[in-house]
């Protein structure tokens, strides 16, 4: 009994942040969400799955939804697929590695604020960086990358996959250095090439890292949005309105707290979902040294 008391009481302040941040605004949120609470001067009126039905209705969820969607492949797939790369070339653990790795994981801990402000300058229509030097091979350039609904995601993107791949790639580096050493060698003795370990030997091994480092890139790219409010505020015509912004302008400017609730719920789910597929999938054979 007394060693089943010192488990509950170290655990307890971890408990009650989970409790606090986590569990108990999800249920506040399910609970939110069967009121109508437009009217602020007015008791919550009990209205059941209204607030879903009027969410459904709404096509700006549905552009949300789709952004987000796009925002996701747009940043999950190639920062994970550059972390992946960075970690494979940077294995080595020698001096120059040990700074380059330093250089790429230093986005991260930009904040996503202050790399926002300085994108916003990389961006800027024929005097960023970005149409200056456009401008060395193809000529004067005057693109307006945030103002044109055509690339504007595209651009918020870009910016995603350059804060978070070094981050992934630290993942990545201690998966590749939890591999023995001698599977590679008898892959090497078996006369299998270089890109024949990395598929058939590196990759597999790899899979519990990978499962983690995907479901990790999910949630970030459905609850990063600091860079939305900042160069873009869901614009132009909602092009960059993605799901977590989509709820704070509901709870924020339209103060309907019904609606905003019940797409947090949907949010949520669906994130739960994939994530509990992902999981599932990936690690599925996956190996796992004793």
């Amino acid at each position: 009994m007394r060693r089943t008391w010192q488990i509950w009481l170290i655990l307890a302040p971890s408990l009650f942040f989970l409790v606090l941040f986590t569990w108990f605004p999800l249920v506040r949120s399910v609970y939110d969400s069967l009121f109508d609470t437009r009217l602020s001067s007015e008791a919550p009126v009990f209205v059941g799955l209204n607030n879903f039905a009027r969410l459904l209705a709404d096509p700006v969820f549905w552009r949300a939804l789709t952004n987000n969607l796009v925002y996701i492949v747009l940043t999950v797939v190639p920062g994970i697929a550059l972390a992946l790369l960075l970690a494979v070339a940077l294995w080595e653990n020698h001096r120059l590695n040990r700074w380059l790795r330093t250089a790429f994981f230093f986005p991260m801990i930009v904040p996503m604020v202050s790399a926002a402000a300085l994108w916003l300058f990389i961006f800027m229509p024929g005097l960023g960086l970005l149409d200056h030097y456009l401008a060395l091979w193809f000529g004067p350039q005057n693109n307006n990358w945030l103002g044109r609904s055509n690339t504007a995601l595209f651009a918020l993107a870009l910016i995603g996959v350059w804060k978070f791949a070094g981050y992934y790639m630290l993942f990545f580096l201690a998966g590749l250095q939890g591999i023995p050493a001698s599977t590679h060698e008898a892959a090497r003795m078996e006369g299998a090439s270089a890109t024949q370990r990395f598929f058939l030997v590196t990759l597999p091994l790899l899979r519990p890292t990978l499962s983690f480092v995907l479901t990790t890139a999910l949630i970030y790219g459905i609850t990063q949005i600091d860079h939305v409010a900042v160069m873009t505020q869901g614009g132009p015509d909602n092009a960059t309105t993605v799901l977590l912004y989509y709820i704070q302008n509901l709870t924020w400017e339209t103060h309907d707290l019904g609606k905003a609730s019940a797409a947090t719920f949907l949010t949520l789910a669906g994130l739960f979902a994939f994530s509990l597929f992902n999981l599932k999938w990936l690690e599925k054979g996956a190996h796992y040294e004793r």
